[in-house]
């Protein structure tokens, strides 16, 4: 057991008892849409993370993989049962309150701040829907539940985790001191809530994970902050106003042409209705930025052609919470996938990473996560950053990146050096787009070239939407894209071949990949991406512009 439980404990043992008032004095409606699909299977017993379903009916570290166990514990699942809007779904998420806190309210998970913090916004936020006509007892053991794991953080305050787990601990705290009208909380919270800002949100707006997926979620804390405090009355502090602008601008970065995000460090296909929910909420105003230079992800777009590209170090480690397991770095999303890219062409997807299924198990959770799961450059069978149940061991710690422009046309240059430690070489990759955007033009290499002793593979992964057939003679793949357009990819100095693979957005989908295999001569890998238009030529793999 950590520390911080043992003297929260002993704390309790020692404090007088808070008070207990009969109802929240002042509850927030959950501003964010459910997932009906979500809430239908929880009738059956069955709750979904990120796409892993098990059987809800254990609390206990038996019961699944930590990221299942920290979001049953934190009860976000009410707002899909509420989206059910149905009595049987209000009875479910009383009887699942009641199981919980029959069996499941000792657990070592349960104690953790950041998922006590959950669980105090999302009974606040479902108050009505779980609890405002039940009876008087239930009603009475949630709120000395609340007030208990509201003394909890807040004492735990400043937090331990170094990710978004920290910002999630000062809004539960904020939410019961509103709610239990304790003082004391609410100006701890905000004692530490400008400092917080300024260590979760680089100048750029980009959130210290580097995931799309906590890009918003963090947006969406945020916006939950700001309302908290303007419904009691309690002036924001100006580093407030300042990171929800500068979040909501720089996840606008991260969507492609169908609106949906892109799927680096975690992230799958979160519904594009939700995204715009959220940036309606946060008031984000203006166009998508074209690069997020802290963060590390670069966004090159001409006519109807998009590329986001990962080019930044991944975000340093923290050893894991030991009583609950949770992980408390910044890293524990991520994935090895540096200057790995997406490609998308209208509301087309076209070159994808393979996405994620953090819930999963370790064996399948890990292989989407490794570097060959990526539209990039792998070494030797070696991920760019070492996979780590709590985050990430060795990783780049480098990226070297250069951005030019001309007449419309774009370049990207970067390196990074997580090979340097196991292989000694960098990795070298050069993107060309060109003004229209029917080109796209790039360029691997590794530096010092360690010969053919040394295998390297580039795999670029389609969408499931692609049609994609095998050029043999010509070395190439042509493709089709769902609208119809079609588009051929070349390359020089490498094998070509194309292979199946698979893309876990959402469902599990099977897909291809082109996969680009070193003949062990070649310095330098070139290809190109081209539109084809009827009746020309093809373009020749050549970064030159």
């Amino acid at each position: 057991m950590s520390d911080m439980i043992r003297n929260a404990r002993k704390l309790f043992s020692k404090l007088k008892p808070i008070r207990v008032p009969d109802a929240p004095a002042r509850v927030f409606r959950d501003l964010w849409p459910g997932d009906a699909n979500r809430g239908a299977r929880l009738l059956r017993g069955e709750f979904e993370v990120c796409g892993s379903a098990r059987q809800l009916d254990n609390w206990s570290a038996s019961a699944g993989p930590t990221p299942w166990r920290q979001a049953a514990h934190g009860f976000a699942w009410l707002r899909d049962l509420r989206m059910l809007g149905t009595d049987a779904a209000r009875v479910k998420a009383r009887d699942l309150a009641e199981d919980w806190i029959a069996r499941g309210a000792a657990e070592p998970m349960a104690m953790a701040p950041e998922v006590a913090a959950a669980r105090i916004s999302a009974w606040l936020g479902h108050w009505d829907f779980l609890a405002a006509t039940a009876e008087d007892g239930f009603r009475r053991t949630l709120l000395q539940r609340m007030a208990q794991d509201g003394r909890l953080i807040s004492a735990s305050l400043p937090a331990e985790a170094a990710h978004r787990g920290a910002l999630v601990v000062l809004k539960g705290t904020i939410a019961a001191a509103v709610a239990l009208e304790e003082e004391a909380w609410l100006t701890r919270a905000l004692r530490f809530l400008p400092g917080e800002l300024e260590r979760q949100f680089h100048p750029d707006g980009g959130h210290v994970e580097r995931s799309p997926a906590v890009q918003l979620l963090a947006l969406q804390d945020l916006i939950e902050i700001r309302n908290l405090l303007n419904g009691c009355g309690v002036n924001s502090p100006p580093q407030l106003s300042t990171a929800l602008d500068r979040a909501g601008q720089a996840l606008r970065l991260f969507r492609h042409g169908d609106m949906a995000l892109a799927l680096f460090n975690g992230t799958r296909e979160e519904a594009p209705a939700l995204v715009d929910v959220v940036l309606t909420q946060g008031q984000a105003k203006g166009r998508a930025p074209m690069l997020l230079e802290e963060t590390g992800f670069h966004r090159l777009a001409a006519g109807r052609t998009l590329i986001i590209a990962d080019c930044g170090a991944p975000p340093p480690g923290r050893a894991p919470d030991p009583a609950s397991g949770l992980p408390r770095g910044a890293d524990r999303g991520a994935h090895a996938g540096t200057l790995s890219f997406e490609m998308s062409v209208g509301r087309d997807r076209l070159v994808v990473n393979c996405g994620a299924a953090p819930a999963a198990d370790p064996t399948w959770r890990d292989a989407l996560r490794g570097t060959a799961a990526h539209s990039t450059l792998i070494l030797a069978d070696t991920n760019s950053s070492e996979l780590k149940d709590e985050g990430l061991g060795r990783h780049p710690e480098r990226v070297e990146i250069e951005r030019q422009e001309a007449n419309g046309a774009q370049w990207l240059e970067a390196g990074h050096d997580g090979y340097r430690r196991t292989h000694g070489v960098i990795h070298r990759r050069r993107l060309y787009l060109s003004e229209t955007g029917d080109d796209l033009r790039g360029e691997d290499a590794l530096e010092p070239f360690p010969g053919p002793a040394v295998p390297w593979t580039i795999r670029f992964h389609l969408h499931p939407g692609v049609t994609a057939v095998l050029q043999e003679e010509e070395g190439g793949v042509l493709m089709r894209l769902p609208g119809g357009q079609g588009w051929r990819f070349r390359a020089r100095g490498a094998r070509v071949a194309l292979e199946e693979s698979i893309y876990l957005a959402a469902d599990p989908r099977r897909t291809s990949q082109i996969v680009l295999t070193s003949d062990g001569e070649a310095e330098t890998v070139q290809w190109a991406i081209s539109r084809v238009v009827s009746g020309g030529p093809p373009t020749e793999p050549t970064t030159d512009g």
